[in-house]
């Protein structure tokens, strides 16, 4: 995929792509840091196979099924990474990854799923047990910052509310949403289809690690534009 560079930072060529990436690369400058920004969109893998780099596995029991596929609707089209496996919790760790402070942004279509329909994105993971994970779910409408540690998950409360469960929104099934997490040391802001939604403070996990994707139990999930960077 073609890539623009603005200073340190590697921009897509789709329109939409490279507005979300400018725009975080000047907030980047602003606060005085350098931004180095990634953009997959699975177009140019084979269609059917698992995505090359990547660490396809689960966190808990059961089998995840992580596969390039072709889909009509991508919002990069032709391909999208599709979740269509039963475990715990099916995650996939980009393998050649670590951040300790930046943003990982994806966006995600919930397709099936009678015990959940959920989407998720993975950041500072030091493998398939210990990271941090903001999900959306299109059964309970609702997004939710947690931390999984030794394959344990613990929601985190919201900065200024005591108690509650992440936060209730609508989460429309068999529709496209962007799902967004910018982290810089224990400060974790958390954006849902472009929107400030809320915010997490956690110290657990201090040190740079691998980002990745992740969704729970018999959700079919697709995934497309997974953005990435670092602020150094």
């Amino acid at each position: 995929m073609r890539k623009w560079m603005i200073g340190s930072a590697i921009l897509p060529s789709r329109p939409s792509a490279r507005v979300s990436l400018a725009l975080t690369f000047m907030l980047i400058l602003m606060m005085g840091g350098n931004a180095v920004a990634k953009t997959l969109d699975f177009d140019n893998s084979p269609v059917g196979m698992p995505p090359e780099g990547w660490t396809l596995t689960k966190t808990g029991q059961g089998q995840s099924k992580w596969t390039v596929e072709a889909d009509a609707t991508a919002p990069s089209k032709p391909n999208v990474l599709k979740q269509s496996g039963r475990a715990t919790f099916p995650v996939a760790i980009k393998s050649d990854t670590s951040i300790g402070d930046g943003f990982v942004e994806v966006k995600f279509k919930a397709v099936a799923g009678s015990e959940d329909r959920a989407a998720g994105i993975i950041w500072r993971a030091k493998d398939a047990d210990n990271y941090y994970v903001v999900r959306a779910n299109a059964l309970e409408d609702n997004v939710v910052l947690y931390k999984t540690i030794k394959g344990v998950r613990t929601s985190l409360d919201i900065v200024g509310r005591k108690g509650g469960y992440g936060v209730s929104t609508s989460v429309a099934a068999g529709q496209w949403h962007s799902l967004r997490c910018d982290f810089t040391g224990s400060r974790f802001k958390v954006a849902y289809d472009g929107k400030p939604l809320f915010e997490v403070e956690d110290t657990t996990i201090a040190e740079a690690g691998m980002i990745g994707l992740w969704t729970k139990a018999d959700s079919v999930t697709l995934f497309d534009d997974l953005a990435y960077g670092e602020v150094k």
